[in-house]
């Protein structure tokens, strides 16, 4: 062991680890979730570290040789599988506004320094953690603006797997075009639609979900770096703020900007919000079609049973050959998950209070974690649910046939109250309801035949123009 000492004393820190002091007391302080920080936000942390060091070199506000030494550190550890036992091993959520997982970076990356150039860990002369490794820096600025490094970062598969649903939900709602079907409101019979028709409603909240988590990644790249501790730029040269994110740019490889008002950036979390939004309106309606799926494919046998859903595993430890739709349902466990960490999200950005929000390492934690689980729960969504969905056209045929919903077109010809009670004699009497229609004499041969024209009733194309075709074509 070694030993390390801050403002309310000295620690013991063992002598592998990179970390020190401060990162001691918070794994004393913050044992809460069992869980480690996000590799991402570890890596986003190293890389505006890296940039401050290249800035402050520039700024000459910081020995060349010491920027030169954490330079190296951050390189290595950038290359390197990330360490969470000897040097990231805290818990995500911490008091302090993200100080202990900020300063456990200085720590390390100090350290590694110190280990390059031949010193001992722990002996910081050479290379600080506050003086050097977090020189024009505050948590303030430095942690959300890490956060929105790393979120920039995970939210890139996120969106390739929405698109690849979308592709997949396409193609489905292209192969049942002519697969046809009774539409339900209230989950009562309505009129004929396509099995294709279903498939292409699908794909319009996706795209607008898609649009929201592509506006709200927007918002992440303007960062607070230059801000310092509240948006003054205290302790921080007019270099630094001028050249910080050029430098992280060149780190990193996007393209970011600084926000115009550091005072106003240092509070405002909208970036975080408007993500989290954008991920709950997803989880929302990923459910519900998930929540359709199921219903959709109830049965096979006293359920509606319209479509069949790959079997992916047995159902049941007592009840033999059953088979349950798991993927939905894993769907919409994750939805249920998204949702309660919005919730989670925003509480905790109204918490924030005068110039400073203490509460970014949970915002981020349930951030990560509703990401990385929408991504791969659209991954399996679309692999073992919806590209092997297929259609039980006896079924949906049959259903087809017996429906009264053809009252609904008869209704512009005879009148509600005359098509309500062909629709009731036909529920009362089981009789089909064009022998009964006939019988009315109320209809020529060719109205019936529009009537009945399923073909020409329901128009399914993924165009504008889908939905009830006119009488008169």
């Amino acid at each position: 062991m070694r030993i390390e000492a801050d403002s309310l004393g000295e620690v013991a820190v063992p002598d592998e680890a990179f970390y020190g002091v401060h990162t001691m007391r918070a794994l004393e302080n913050f044992p809460i979730t069992g869980d480690k920080v996000n590799e991402n936000l570890i890596k986003a942390l190293i890389q505006v570290k890296a940039a401050a060091a290249k800035t402050n070199k520039g700024a000459e506000t910081l020995d060349a040789d010491v920027a030169d030494a954490i330079l190296a550190a951050t390189d290595k550890l950038l290359a390197d599988p990330i360490d969470f036992e000897n040097m990231f091993p805290l818990d995500p959520i911490q008091g302090g506004a993200g100080t202990s997982m900020n300063m456990n970076a200085n720590e390390v990356i100090a350290n590694m320094a110190l280990t390059l150039m031949g010193d001992e860990k722990g002996h910081y002369s050479a290379v600080n953690p506050n003086d050097h490794v977090n020189k024009s820096q505050s948590t303030n600025d430095v942690f959300p603006s890490a956060g929105k490094l790393a979120l920039i970062h995970i939210v890139k598969p996120l969106i390739a797997e929405i698109q690849k649903l979308m592709a997949a939900l396409g193609a489905k709602a292209d192969e049942f075009v002519d697969v046809y079907k009774m539409g339900r409101t209230q989950l009562q019979d309505a009129v004929p639609m396509t099995l294709g028709n279903s498939f292409h409603a699908y794909l319009k909240p996706l795209h607008r979900d898609l649009e929201r988590i592509d506006q709200a990644q927007a918002a992440l790249h303007v960062l607070n770096l230059g801000g310092s501790a509240i948006g003054s730029g205290i302790n921080v040269s007019r270099y630094y703020q001028e050249n910080i994110i050029p430098e992280l740019n060149a780190v990193t490889g996007l393209e970011l900007e600084q926000a115009s008002d550091l005072f106003d950036a240092t509070q405002n979390l909208d970036g975080f919000l408007q993500l989290s939004a954008g991920l709950k309106s997803l989880a929302v309606d990923l459910s519900k079609i998930a929540n359709d799926l199921r219903l959709l494919s109830s049965g096979p046998r006293s359920g509606l049973h319209e479509i069949n859903l790959p079997a992916r595993q047995a159902g049941s430890s007592i009840m033999p050959g059953k088979v349950n739709p798991v993927i939905p349902e894993v769907v919409n466990q994750v939805a249920f998950e998204v949702m309660g960490n919005d919730i989670t999200v925003t509480a905790a950005v109204e918490a924030g209070q005068l110039e400073l929000n203490a509460f970014e390492p949970v915002m981020l934690y349930r951030l990560f974690a509703s990401i990385e689980h929408l991504t791969q729960v659209l991954k399996t969504f679309r692999e073992n649910a919806i590209e092997g969905i297929t259609p039980n056209e006896e079924r949906l045929a049959q259903d087809i046939d017996l429906s009264i919903s053809y009252t609904t077109a008869m209704a512009a010809m005879i009148g509600y109250k005359k098509a309500a009670d062909l629709a009731k004699t036909a529920l009362k009497t089981n009789q089909p309801l064009r022998e009964l229609a006939e019988a009315t004499g109320e209809f020529t041969p060719d109205q019936l035949e529009n009537v009945f024209a399923v073909d020409k009733i329901v128009r399914n194309a993924r165009t504008p123009e889908h939905g009830l075709a006119s009488f008169e074509e």
